[in-house]
């Protein structure tokens, strides 16, 4: 019965999250149980995407993307792929409806990774939508349950969490990526100097997305609220960490939040979340 491949399937796109993401990882675990398996599976299309054009250097990564975005497709308008990370994939696209044009979109931004390393205003923000953006949508889309009204008012709140998620994870990775990958995101970057003014205006950017994507988290269905909000309180504890961090020593090393303290975050989290004091 495809029941039971779909089962073990999905289990490939836990691991992989598990594998991939402490902080993604609790978030889920907090969800109620219906929407943790479509979270996963989202999760775990979007990081073989990544890993495509981040770490297979040995490889042609722009025929392996495009062999990606191929059986992507076919997995959904067939609804069932070989791949285990694409057959829970499509099951998630199939039952809530994802929209096929987001998906487009982020297969998009990854395939820039290919060719582009410096990134103007409009690249910039092309990439965030994509890589970003959304993939909040997708996530939002399971989260709604096919109710089309809440989704297109929450849409825009969910847009800026995850951007405001990837600019993070930008900053954090800021060594890794000019250094290793031979990319700069920022337009602040531009003349290749990360210098304290460069680092505040893109924190004051950073800002205006997380207290808009708040906002969206307090209108959340309870269900997925403290989920949401776990990641929400884990990105800003990384943000405030890289606040006090000087530009030179993210030049050189990644900013990280220790595991015990991201427990420590979900259990106030989760005080805070039953106390309803959000």
């Amino acid at each position: 019965m495809k029941e039971f491949y779909d089962k073990v399937t999905i289990k490939t796109s836990k691991l992989t999250t598990n594998a991939y993401s402490t902080s993604f990882s609790l978030g889920i675990k907090v969800f109620q149980k219906k929407f943790r398996d479509p979270i996963y599976a989202i999760y775990g299309f979007v990081r073989y995407a990544d890993e495509i054009v981040d770490t297979f250097h040995d490889y042609d990564k722009a025929k392996l993307l495009e062999r990606f975005r191929e059986d992507t497709y076919q997995a959904i308008d067939e609804g069932i792929s070989l791949n285990p990370i694409l057959n829970s994939f499509q099951k998630a696209v199939n039952e809530y409806n994802i929209d096929l044009e987001n998906i487009e979109t982020f297969l998009q931004s990854m395939e820039m990774d290919l060719n582009k390393s410096n990134y103007d205003r409009g690249g910039y923000k092309k990439y965030i939508l994509g890589s970003a953006e959304v993939v909040g949508l997708m996530c939002l889309r399971v989260f709604m349950e096919n109710d089309e009204k809440r989704y297109q008012e929450l849409q825009p709140y969910a847009m800026s969490l995850g951007s405001a998620f990837q600019k993070i994870n930008f900053l954090r990775d800021l060594h890794n990526d000019v250094n290793e990958l031979g990319r700069t995101y920022f337009p602040e970057l531009s003349n290749g100097r990360f210098d304290l003014e460069a680092k505040q205006k893109i924190e004051s950017d950073i800002e205006k997305d997380f207290r808009h994507g708040f906002e969206g988290i307090k209108r959340l269905p309870r269900s997925v609220r403290l989920g949401v909000w776990l990641a929400y309180v884990y990105f800003y504890a990384l943000f405030n960490k890289i606040r006090n961090t000087k530009p030179e020593i993210i030049m050189e090393q990644r900013v990280r939040i220790p595991n015990h303290k991201k427990y420590r975050l979900l259990l106030t989290t989760y005080l805070r979340h039953n106390l309803n004091i959000l």
